[in-house]
């Protein structure tokens, strides 16, 4: 196994123990290679989700490019929602897990068909 497989079990793990999902892993591969060399950098790897700065970078490259979404109010309460099931006090909060539980969110895995 290379690290990349060893970082979507830790994801998976994650999914699963902190924020009670069953993840589909395919889903999750897909996702976890669509976050590209972010994953491997200690920093880039993780949502600070006390920065509104990072949460921004989040809805807009993310959920508005990546996704196609339009830009609305439902992208920051999807965001606030991810957080709260991932665990505010949970310090490392994975990107991939979160852009994850945002696909499944709005129903958009198609974009990683």
């Amino acid at each position: 196994m290379g690290k990349r497989d060893d970082l979507i079990a830790v994801y998976a793990s994650d999914l699963k123990t902190k924020c009670g999902i069953e993840p589909d892993m395919d889903l999750l591969t897909k996702v976890t290679i669509g976050c590209g060399p972010s994953i491997y950098n200690a920093d880039s790897s993780t949502v600070a989700a006390t920065q509104p700065g990072e949460l921004e970078t989040v809805r807009t490259n993310f959920l508005i490019r990546k996704l196609g979404l339009p830009d609305g109010p439902e992208l920051t309460a999807a965001i606030d929602s991810v957080i709260e099931t991932y665990g505010r006090s949970e310090r490392n909060k994975y990107r991939a897990v979160v852009y994850y539980m945002l696909t499944k969110h709005f129903g958009r895995e198609s974009v990683y068909g």
